[in-house]
């Protein structure tokens, strides 16, 4: 089934973007990186790549993994912002950036926190480890355990801080991943990653992200930087209702960095532009349902289905419905009987699943037997 988006949408959204010019997209720019990403965050498109794929030494853009795991823990009820943390040696000694926290002492989860995202403090990230798992090995396989559910099927972790090691690696395919799951599952927390600097015992730090004070639309994420590793920065930005998030690893200085993470947004922003064309449960369709209680049943999707696609050009976008023939109940809730279809100037570019939106109980003897005969006659 044909079906125009008009017919679909509400007539806001579409008198939205009726009449725009499209815009002709150019080849994505150069990135000088050794790997780079850029994807939208609600649809998922992928809007500009090199070496996705690839893996890479990620030096603090591990931390990224690290406060999802901490997040996870916090929302387990495992640990809370307000338990004190005794520092250990090891946390205290741990070499590389640091928030300066002084064996012996205690420090609340809520500032670890802080020191791990805005000064990207290595003793941070080894107290919050023990404190999480008594020991960071044990800490790291808690990050490999998350990673694998996130389908982040090319990354390992061996430390919490992103330290040298040569079976730490992700790629910015990976890293993305973890990072929409900390902007989706954890609106409560991704705010630190916007702030700009951070005082404890006493010492100022600055966040070392340069677009926070360059594009009011950034509001994070992480950058990195080992000899090995170049310089990384993972960095999310929105502007009006479309979120991007852009990974660029490997580059020669942190305003390299910089420059190519804003170059990638510009151009994403620029070109193209993110539609949320279903919500999610909204019916779509409303189907006969044989030898059930009830004779009708509606269709949807179990999540809101965005499209990222050129400015302008939503005039050359289709939904297609394909519905499966002859439904018998019982039916149940979530239960996938078709699909949607997205076509963009003649290609098909999306699917979703179209699921039962409610259960279709089976229905009485005389019921069937009658419905037993109609559908001879469908």
């Amino acid at each position: 089934m044909r079906l125009p988006l008009h017919t679909l949408l509400p007539l806001f959204l579409l008198l939205s973007v009726l009449g725009q010019t499209q815009a002709a997209v150019p080849v994505p720019p150069q990135i000088a990186a050794t790997g780079h990403l850029l994807v939208d965050f609600h649809s998922g498109e992928v809007l500009a790549e090199n070496n996705a794929d690839k893996r890479l030494e990620p030096a603090s853009l591990t931390k990224i993994m690290t406060a999802y795991t901490v997040f996870k823990e916090l929302e387990e009820g495992n640990i809370t912002l307000n338990d004190q943390v005794l520092v250990s040696k090891k946390a205290w000694k741990t070499p590389g950036s640091r928030m300066f926290i002084e064996v012996g002492k205690r420090v609340s989860v809520d500032d670890l926190i802080h020191g791990m995202i805005i000064s990207s403090g290595n003793d941070a990230c080894v107290a919050l480890a023990e404190h999480v798992a008594g020991s960071e090995e044990s800490f790291a396989a808690l990050m490999n355990k998350h990673a694998l559910e996130l389908g982040m099927e090319n990354s390992h972790f061996t430390n919490s801080t992103g330290l040298p090691d040569p079976n730490l690696y992700t790629t910015p395919e990976d890293i993305l991943k973890v990072t929409r799951a900390i902007i989706r599952e954890f609106p409560q927390f991704y705010p630190l990653y916007s702030i700009k600097e951070y005082s404890y015992n006493g010492i100022k730090q600055k966040n070392r992200n340069l677009l926070l004070w360059r594009d009011a639309s950034v509001d994070g994420v992480k950058t990195g930087h080992t000899e090995a590793a170049g310089y990384c920065l993972v960095t999310s930005a929105k502007r009006d209702n479309m979120r991007l998030m852009s990974a660029v690893m490997g580059t020669a200085s942190d305003e390299a960095r910089a420059k190519e993470s804003q170059n990638l947004l510009n151009f994403g922003f620029r070109f193209f532009q993110t539609h949320r064309l279903f919500n999610a449960r909204q019916p779509l369709k409303e189907l006969r349902v044989w030898k059930g209680d009830s004779d009708h049943l509606n269709l949807g999707l179990e999540e809101d289905l965005y499209i990222t696609i050129p400015r302008g050009s939503y005039d050359k976008l289709v939904a297609r419905i394909r519905i499966e023939n002859n439904i018998l109940a019982p039916v149940s809730q979530g239960q996938v009987l078709g699909r949607v279809i997205l076509e963009h100037d003649g290609e098909t570019i999306k699917e979703a699943p179209l699921v039962a939106l409610h259960d279709v109980r089976e229905g009485g003897i005389i019921h069937n037997l009658i419905d037993q005969v109609l559908m001879v006659f469908h």
